[in-house]
């Protein structure tokens, strides 16, 4: 990077803020099928007499008092089910959870499972025989599309609570299940606990809780399931529980422990610092003599006091080498000085064997390792890093307990702390899957939980291609030099519009190896070098997978956070995936038209994320660079009328570099934009529709186009602003976004506009506005007036060296002198 260093530019929020209704509206009706209204009311009258026949019947022989009963309603195949009118929360009618089946013909048919008490029994029979004999003004039945998409209704077995394949559904054998209660009231889950204990069944330590949504970890058979389902009135749904990944252990190294003495003696260690990496991990050996500086032993903590602190497995002292030093092979080869400004904290989530076959609520100890290490340190700036995951590839992208908890602790809704936490995205770790690289990474799905929207999820890719082994020497690395790792997981195969692009960023994981008859191998010289858990033994131990690329990343969240104090987590994470960039290789491995085109990018960033992330320009500007920052909140949604609507907009008149980018005149640019805040989950599985949508609200930026004034910026994103009717357009600047509307999932959004100096000029109209979410369409949970918090980051990088963007925006905002950044690096 060119010239001096130059800290970013923070600004004091937006320039104003307005009222602001999403112009976006209407939208395709749902596909309802046409009914023989006489013949149809008939028969769903006769099904759903039947149905609440048949409860009557199993519920006599139940020794316990039911307030109410399950009852499935099913659309027809290929037919969408109106699941949203199905919910009466003023009756106690409450929807439970919703799937899909697809048939052997591939049309795909909707299932709701809906609790209704017995002093309710009559509100559908009341729908059905409105529908049947009443008209609305318009003239159409009453109920019509409620009661039209409807094709069967029946009473609830246990498959109306199952939400994963059939298969992991337990018969004779007992399993560990999660058991979701539909309600987060203390209450019911003590009225739980207690039909456990009559039915003897077991349960495991903890409890998580969502809104509407408390979940159990249960130990039992299909029949004890049927208990619970004809005994309980508050099953929500039922889930096979997680089983954690094994994890890629080396046990040789061949590095002496003089080096290790040689680097302590060059580095420098601030005993004062408040910026800690807290790993959950098997524990850490903080005996080893590169780690004892930086993890005091009360910093060492353990979820089960029985599992003690140490490191049983050899993982977690690996990420903790890794975590502490980044790229140690390159420090060590380096004779520098270093300067180590974070401390680390260990947490022990993962049970030494025996235990280790055991089954655990994993959000639950997720939740108790950073407790503990918040506890015994309260003040300090931390990130969390882990790299546990389950590996069973059922999710698909859909949030589970454990992704969940994961946004639920990141968010700080319940706690009012914030936490940036680090996920590896899980490994593609079977040689098989290797000799098919890469088209088997893009079937190998990212791992529970990292599909969470909160968490930054970290791929791997590799520059890794030198095999040093003699005894190698007839094999090759697999991947190329810049390409995608050959361990990483991707969500190619997840609904695109629904669930979050993750992996967000990818760091260094290693490359594996090709040999004679096709052998496979994952070489020490493709490997990263971390600390070993047994010094007596060995220093170093190669490292790699996506663990290795995490706590790389936790490494670099750590310099940023040391750099900037005040920055917030949801900024140090916009500005690790702010400054990542893709590869040549990963453009050629995976863009497939020329030029590329919106759907190649977002195929690309479901592979790769947005690519590697640069420390230089996540910690300071060059003269020729500009990155502005702002860190505020906003409400998304109010009442009005007794109405819940959307709220603020916020609108940046950027101070832009304008003189300086029209001398420019057709010189190529390139504008970045981040956005990065943190959503409440909802889970459940009702859908994620409508009122049922997982996020409690989302955020959009808009950047007004060439030529276009702030009263037509405002009027393309802004409905109060409109000035009859007209609506200029959707788009920004010359609709050069690489990415475009694909961006628009999870809870961090970024984007790259490239285009001529002088057009760029003129943009300088940032607009964040909110979109829709549960917190307003839920509003019975009282949220809907909560204010969100984002950090909002957009860079200009120009090609010429010798041109100042920099000083003149810093002078305007009275930054008299640029401040210039002395920059201690560990690599």
């Amino acid at each position: 990077m060119p010239g001096k260093q130059y800290r970013h530019i923070f600004l004091r929020g937006p320039t104003r803020t307005q009222g602001f209704t999403n112009p976006r509206k209407g939208g395709s009706s749902a596909r309802i099928p046409n009914r023989d209204r006489s013949q149809h009311s008939t028969f769903l009258q006769q099904r759903l007499d039947a149905a609440w026949n048949e409860v009557g019947q199993r519920q006599a022989v139940v020794q316990v008092e039911r307030h109410g009963a399950y009852i499935d309603f099913m659309s027809e195949p290929g037919f969408e089910l109106l699941v949203q009118s199905l919910e009466s929360k003023r009756s106690g009618i409450c929807l439970l959870n919703v799937r899909q089946r697809v048939g052997e013909d591939g049309q795909k048919q909707t299932f709701a499972t809906v609790y209704v008490p017995h002093d309710k029994r009559g509100h559908f029979f009341r729908k059905i025989t409105a529908y049947a004999e009443q008209v609305t003004k318009s003239g159409e039945p009453k109920n019509k599309k409620l009661i039209s998409s409807i094709a069967d209704i029946r009473a609830s077995v246990l498959e109306s609570f199952w939400q994963d394949d059939m298969m992991f559904l337990p018969a004779t054998n007992t399993v560990w299940v999660e058991v979701w209660l539909s309600s987060d009231d203390d209450a019911v889950v003590r009225r739980f606990d207690l039909l456990l204990e009559q039915f003897h069944i077991e349960r495991a330590e903890g409890l998580l809780k969502f809104p509407e949504r408390s979940v159990k970890l249960i130990h039992a058979n299909r029949s004890q399931l049927e208990q619970l389902i004809e005994a309980s009135d508050d099953i929500a749904e039922l889930r096979a529980a997680k089983e954690i990944a094994s994890f890629f252990i080396a046990m040789e190294n061949q590095e002496q422990i003089e080096r290790v003495q040689e680097l302590l003696g060059r580095t420098s260690f601030n005993v004062d610092t408040d910026v800690a990496i807290c790993i959950l991990d098997t524990g850490v050996n903080n005996g080893h003599l590169l780690i004892r500086p930086i993890l005091d032993d009360a910093d060492l903590h353990t979820v089960i006091p029985a599992w003690n602190v140490n490191d049983h497995n050899g993982h977690g002292t690996l990420m903790a080498g890794t975590a502490a030093y980044g790229d140690l092979l390159a420090i060590l080869n380096n004779s520098g000085r270093l300067q180590i400004n974070h401390r680390l904290e260990s947490a022990k989530i993962l049970p030494p064997p025996p235990a280790q076959n055991s089954k655990e609520l994993w959000g639950y100890m997720t939740a108790q390792g950073i407790s503990r290490a918040e506890i015994q340190a309260p003040q300090r700036k931390r990130i969390v890093c882990m790299a546990v995951t389950s590996t069973d590839n059922r999710d698909r992208g859909r949030p589970s307990s454990w992704s969940a908890m994961v946004d639920e602790l990141a968010s700080g809704y319940g706690d009012n702390v914030r936490r940036l936490i680090v996920v590896c995205a899980g490994n593609v770790d079977n040689s098989n899957n290797w000799r098919n690289y890469p088209n088997d990474n893009l079937t190998n799905e990212v791992h529970d939980p990292a599909q969470a929207w909160n968490a930054l999820t970290v791929g791997a890719f590799t520059e890794k291609t030198r095999i040093n082994d003699p005894t190698l020497s007839l094999y090759y690395p697999i991947a190329p030099s810049g390409g995608l790792s050959p361990f990483s997981t991707t969500s190619v195969t997840w609904p695109t519009r629904k669930w979050p692009i993750k992996p967000e960023v990818v760091f260094e994981g290693g490359n594996v190896a090709r040999g004679p008859n096709d052998s496979i191998l994952d070489a020490d010289d493709l490997q990263l070098l971390s600390t070993y858990h047994d010094p007596q033994v060995a220093q170093f131990a190669p490292f790699n997978m996506t663990s290795a690329a995490s706590a790389q990343a936790a490494w670099m969240a750590s310099q940023i956070q040391t750099q900037y104090p005040d920055a917030w987590p949801e900024t140090v994470r916009a500005l690790i995936v702010h400054t990542a960039e893709w590869t040549d290789a990963m453009k050629s491995q995976f863009l497939q038209s020329q030029p590329p085109t919106k759907q190649d990018f977002a195929k690309l960033l479901r592979i790769c994320g947005y690519g590697v992330p640069n420390l230089g320009r996540a910690l300071y500007c060059a003269s020729n660079s500009l990155t502005l920052i702002s860190q505020t909140q906003l409400q998304p949604f109010d009442r009005r009328d007794g109405r819940y609507v959307t709220r603020d907009m916020h609108l940046y008149n950027l101070l832009w570099p304008t003189s300086e980018l029209s001398n420019l005149g057709e010189q190529i640019v390139t504008m970045r934009v981040t956005l990065s805040y943190f959503i409440e989950p909802g889970p459940g599985e009702v859908g994620w529709n409508n009122r049922y949508r997982y996020a409690s609200h989302a955020l959009r930026f808009a950047v007004n186009g060439p030529g276009e004034s702030e009263d037509e910026f405002v009027r393309r994103v802004n409905d109060q602003a409109r000035d009859d009717g007209e609506h200029p357009g959707t788009e920004g600047p010359g609709d050069r976004w690489l990415v475009g509307d694909a961006r628009n999932v999870g809870s961090v959004h970024s984007d790259i506009w490239q285009g001529r100096a002088a057009e760029l000029a003129g943009s300088n109209l940032v607009g964040i506005y909110p979109s829709v979410g549960w917190w307003r369409e839920r509003n019975h949970l009282g949220r809907w007036n909560r204010q969100t918090r984002y950090a909002l980051i957009v860079s200009i990088y120009t090609q010429e060296q010798n041109i100042d963007i920099y000083t003149p925006v810093a002078t305007q905002i009275r930054l008299s002198v640029p401040i210039e950044v002395t920059v201690n690096r560990s690599s």
